[in-house]
């Protein structure tokens, strides 16, 4: 017996293969969050499901798929999916938790460094078409070197 995988959005080539290997899989191509009314019809014969954090798994879905036998939340969490439901109609759902611990701490350094710089504001600047000739006030910011953070 084959598996029915329905991916809600578009996700890297390399997974949809291997899915594609394993399953029958059925991808949502439009990169947009589909409602319940279009996710139902799609869940009906699905044993599982590749979601998003954007994407509201609840009770009623989870009623409305009687196959559906795994929710596959690629998020941290899954505050977006009825977890006491779905364990009720033993319905498993897994998450991705630390994928994204050093990305976030990379974007907190690139934010705080950004804000330091005036990066944001001096690209606002330079895009409006502001800036004429370098100035020695312009845009100083803070240095980082040397200080503590945090």
């Amino acid at each position: 017996m084959t598996h029915n995988i329905f991916v809600t959005r578009p996700i890297f080539d390399e997974v949809l293969e291997r899915l594609r290997r394993e399953a029958h899989v059925e991808i949502n191509a439009e990169d947009r969050v589909l409602s319940s009314n279009e996710l139902v019809p799609r869940l009906r014969e699905a044993d599982g499901v590749m979601t998003l954090l954007t994407d509201s798994v609840d009770r009623a879905l989870l009623e409305a798929a009687p196959r559906l036998k795994v929710v596959s939340n690629v998020a941290v969490g899954f505050n977006n999916i009825d977890f006491d439901q779905a364990t009720r109609l033993g319905v498993v759902v897994t998450n991705t938790p630390g994928v994204l611990t050093e990305t976030t701490a990379d974007f907190t350094w690139a934010l705080l460094m950004a804000a330091a710089r005036r990066v944001v504001e001096a690209d606002n600047f330079t895009r409006a078409g502001k800036f004429k000739v370098w100035e020695l006030r312009m845009f100083l910011g803070h240095d980082i070197f040397g200080k503590t953070m945090g």
